[in-house]
């Protein structure tokens, strides 16, 4: 059924092109021929006597989805670092409307849904799915959009699945474009230029020309075209509206980037006089994902990933108003565990997004947007009292079932913090989560829950977890085909079509 930390990771690092190495200054950075990833270790059991609260912030991109397709459908798995479970669960949209378990609050954009089930991979454990949804926007009342797009056109976005694509792309993205709605188009490459300077949405053929113009070559200056594109967005502010810049890139910055620290420092500096930036990447061999995944998270945007047409399709017409239309902004969660009747717990993926607990009521702490109807899946595999434990039980634990709290029914606590997107202080909303609730057989849960449960362990396994180290492709494959519901859009059919492709690579 339905209803509604605290710690770092101990590697993390972001491409650069200077001559220090960016380990100097970041940690490591993963590497797969000429791509750069950024490395996180896999969250860990971690017990409620000793660590009772989980604080993360929120996160809506796909792009590691579509970027681990593009592997699998070129024949290679993909380097564990390409692989970020949450982004994996996030890509699919709910099978069935969310039927709430929990009252809705007309002053809160979120409605909480939750469910409980036994681990698929392992039934002596419990998994947990919370489903935060959004609240819809209708297309009438979505605000204008002032969006400038910034192009790279150097010379390595000449093939077919770069810029040709990118072009096409926005060219979907045109035809949904308003009168009240505008766009710029800053291109770079050795230089920087304007093609196009706030062109309102009724000029479908003016921009669609200058998209035909269009030319890769040269060197890639992207700091320059970054602060164009910039001053472009100020230039054509929308108060009220949405204002945004869609970086579309391989991401080979190689000209005009003496310190990445810099490029992130001037993107908070926009961020935060109310310009954003979302990323689209392109490309592979010098796919330089770990600078892409940064930018769009400092920028209060999203990153995702173009592997063909269908995909910038999915994400600049079919998921627009999710992805531009912010509906709250600094999302944190922190749960709290009840050591009365759970044990041990672990997060599944947001290992990008992991706070420290104090972080959830400081409000200067930057966290995720969530935009309208978007739902956000959190998945954490619980050990219940009389569960058998990863852990050993502390020797010298206060002992929980002495503890008389009143509470004794409550599994957990979750908790919101959110802004308003004009504002400055956050609300919270909170919420328990009732141990009446936990199904005794996965095959009786949900549609959505038992389908997300096979994509997280699809992700879990491609990363190289223990944690499913017994688990087959074979398994993956039947709890996601036993769960694809109607699937109108085919992306459950794909995926279980991407787990045979995994074990065929994997043998």
């Amino acid at each position: 059924m339905l209803s509604g930390c605290s710690q770092a990771p101990t590697s993390h690092a972001y491409y650069m092109n200077t001559a220090a190495p960016a380990e100097l200054l970041y940690g490591r950075v993963s590497q797969d021929a000429a791509a750069h990833y950024t490395h996180y270790d896999d969250n860990p059991v971690k017990q409620v006597a000793q660590i009772p609260l989980a604080t993360f912030s929120l996160d809506v991109d796909t792009g590691s989805y579509a970027n681990v397709r593009r592997f699998l459908n070129g024949g290679q798995l993909p380097p564990p670092d390409a692989v970020r479970v949450e982004e994996m669960v996030n890509y699919f949209p709910p099978d069935k409307p969310v039927s709430a378990n929990t009252a809705s609050r007309e002053s809160s954009p979120f409605n909480i849904n939750y469910e409980l089930a036994p681990a698929p991979w392992n039934e002596q454990h419990t998994l947990l799915r919370l489903d935060i949804a959004a609240k819809e926007i209708s297309s009438s009342a979505r605000p204008p959009a002032n969006l400038v797009f910034l192009i790279d056109t150097s010379g390595s976005m000449a093939l077919d699945q770069r810029l040709p694509l990118v072009k096409s792309a926005i060219k979907m993205l045109v035809n949904d474009l308003r009168p009240q709605d505008h766009i710029s188009i800053v291109t770079y490459a050795g230089s920087s230029d304007v093609l196009l300077s706030a062109v309102s949405g009724a000029e479908k053929k003016t921009i669609i020309n200058a998209l035909n113009d269009l030319n890769a070559d040269g060197s890639t200056n992207g700091g320059a075209g970054l602060q164009m594109a910039y001053q472009q967005a100020e230039k054509g502010f929308i108060k009220g509206g949405v204002n945004r810049i869609l970086l579309a890139t391989d991401g080979d910055f190689n000209v005009g980037i003496d310190d990445p620290k810099a490029i992130e420092a001037l993107v908070k500096k926009e961020r935060d006089s109310g310009v954003t930036l979302s990323t689209l990447g392109v490309g592979d061999d010098n796919f330089n994902e770990a600078m892409m995944v940064n930018i769009a998270d400092v920028g209060n945007g999203n990153y995702s990933y173009l592997d063909s047409l269908s995909e910038a399709q999915k994400v600049l017409n079919q998921e627009m108003g999710q992805t531009l239309v912010t509906v709250a902004k600094d999302v944190k969660a922190q749960i709290e565990f009840n050591p009365q009747q759970v044990v041990e717990y672990r997060q599944i993926g947001y290992e990008k997004r992991q706070l420290r607990d104090e972080d959830f009521n400081n409000d200067a702490v930057d966290a995720g947007d969530i935009g309208a109807g978007k739902h956000v899946t959190v998945l954490f595999e619980l050990t219940l009292a009389g569960q058998k434990g990863s852990v050993d039980a502390l020797r010298y634990a206060k002992d929980p079932m002495k503890a008389t709290t009143g509470k004794e029914s409550e599994l957990l606590w979750v908790k919101l913090r959110y802004k308003t997107p004009q504002a400055e202080n956050s609300r919270l909303i909170s919420q328990p989560v009732m141990a009446a609730t936990v199904q005794n057989r996965f095959d009786m849960a949900s549609t959505d829950m038992r389908f997300l449960s096979a994509v997280a362990a699809y992700g879990q396994k491609l990363r190289g977890s223990d944690t499913l180290a017994k688990t087959s492709w074979q398994q993956i494959a039947q709890w996601g085909e036993q769960a694809k519901g109607s699937d109108p859009q085919g992306y459950r059919a794909e995926f279980i079509r991407l787990v045979g492709l995994a074990e065929g690579l994997s043998r």
